[in-house]
């Protein structure tokens, strides 16, 4: 698993149920209560600063997800995809990256055939069964609540530039 880790160039998260907790609260005035966790926020920046790049898929569009991405700096967010496998092979050609180069992260069915692609297949821990029989590795912390910096933090610490990025907050 860390093998695997150490190849990766592009990180590509999954965002209901792998960066919130999957719950989708529906209020009146079509507020969109989404919430994220600080700590995956500052996990995907360190990627970032370390030459890691950071996709989103999604298969819902949110306002808030755009929100999110734009605080971190995340340049590819990909929103209402049905067919989320399609748009990694495509992200992954615009990068010029083969599949063994690239981490999926997610926690449910729609997330099986994109996990079937990378290099790197991460189940968070409350992810469903099925799904967590076909990931390379499983998070401790369940989705929304910093599953998300486990995986940041793997991949950190596999090619080598964990030391820097404590080195950077000291």
């Amino acid at each position: 698993m860390l093998a695997r880790a150490a190849l990766v160039r592009v990180a590509v998260f999954d965002v209901d149920g792998t960066l919130t907790d999957g719950r989708l609260p529906y209020g009146g005035n079509g507020h969109d209560g989404r919430q994220f966790h600080v700590h995956d926020g500052l996990g995907l920046q360190s990627l970032q600063r370390h030459g890691i790049e950071v996709a989103l898929i999604t298969a819902r569009q949110s306002q808030a997800v755009a929100m999110r991405a734009a605080d971190l700096g995340i340049r590819h967010v990909f929103q209402a995809q049905a067919d989320k496998r399609a748009c990694l092979l495509a992200l992954l050609d615009t990068l010029q990256l083969q599949p063994g180069e690239a981490c999926y992260v997610g926690d449910d069915l729609p997330d099986l055939r994109p996990m079937r692609v990378a290099g790197l297949a991460v189940a968070v821990a409350n992810a469903h069964p099925w799904l967590v029989a076909h990931a390379h590795w499983q998070t401790m912390r369940p989705g929304g609540g910093g599953a998300a910096r486990e995986v940041c933090d793997l991949l950190l610490q596999a090619q080598g530039k964990a030391a820097a990025e404590l080195a950077r907050w000291q």
